[in-house]
């Protein structure tokens, strides 16, 4: 029976060496300060706005929010962004997605100052994790890189399987995996076979979107499985894992809902710290 790898717990560990972070920075005269851009009234967006400024509360963040109709049109939200690039106070900047139809997502995003872009989603941030010398992570790949460590993860010279190649996790993912020294192969859609690469994982990380895609059968025994799909099926959160299968076979897994997903807001609040720090030439 694998090890359950408890998100909730790690995260509750984490914030509070965040807000140690923050206290520090406060008694040196700075105050981490995130601000989160929600245009139109997606409710899941919405929720996922509140979790952020929860989580701002608990680890000593000042947290701005700015609600915008869904009818904001592309100079009105560029124009706040630059107010937000140009205002010292303000440590990091997100854009809560998806944006209504007509806003171009990674447009906007790219305007955002590299050194606020808290999501490490701005072209220049996705171009120093790619030569590994970033300041900050993209949330849910840095998350996914703390169980490793909590839990004493070896990864050089492991074989690590992606599944999944989006922006936001799979393509990160893996270049944080390589700059580990694991051997990475990349799934997607037009992978042939994919239980046949997927069983020479011995770290396999699942990330389509795409409920009980991953079986029993297709995990090698003993290895570590982080699930970071979420998915709603009859009411119920589940994830790209199988997971009743997948824990008889794995050595470690994450659950969902309780493993990826906490840890993702946990590393939002880590990188504004790490920018606050920067932006004010402090070393934590």
């Amino acid at each position: 029976m694998a090890i359950l790898m408890d998100g909730k717990a790690l995260a509750e560990k984490r914030r509070g060496e965040i807000a140690l972070k923050a206290e520090k920075l406060k008694e040196l005269g700075v105050e981490p300060a995130l601000a989160v851009i929600l245009v139109g009234d997606d409710p899941a967006s919405e929720l996922y706005v509140r979790n952020k400024h929860k989580a701002c509360e608990r680890c000593g963040i000042k947290s701005l929010q700015y609600a915008l109709p869904a009818d904001t049109t592309r100079e009105q939200l560029d124009a706040l962004v630059d107010e937000l690039n140009a205002d010292p106070s303000v440590s990091g900047i997100l854009i809560q997605s998806p944006l209504p139809k007509g806003l171009p997502e990674r447009e906007i995003v790219a305007r955002i100052s590299p050194d606020k872009d808290v999501d490490a989603f701005h072209p220049e941030n996705v171009g120093r994790i790619m030569r590994g010398d970033y300041l900050m992570r993209p949330c849910t790949p840095a998350g996914v890189m703390d169980f490793f460590e909590e839990y004493d993860i070896p990864l050089a010279g492991k074989e690590a399987v992606v599944v999944g190649r989006s922006d936001i996790v799979g393509k990160p993912m893996a270049m944080l995996l390589l700059q580990a020294n694991a051997t990475v192969t990349i799934c997607h859609s037009k992978t042939a076979d994919l239980g046949e690469v997927t069983r020479r994982a011995d770290v396999l990380v699942v990330a389509v979107g795409r409920a009980g895609l991953i079986r029993g059968d297709m995990i090698k025994p003993g290895a570590c499985v982080i699930d970071v799909g979420m998915n709603r099926v009859d009411g119920k959160f589940v994830g790209d894992v199988a997971f009743d299968e997948a824990e008889k076979v794995a050595g470690y897994i994450t659950p969902v809902p309780g493993g990826v997903g906490p840890m993702t807001v946990t590393e939002l609040m880590e990188n504004t710290v790490t920018a606050a720090a920067a932006q004010n030439g402090i070393k934590l």
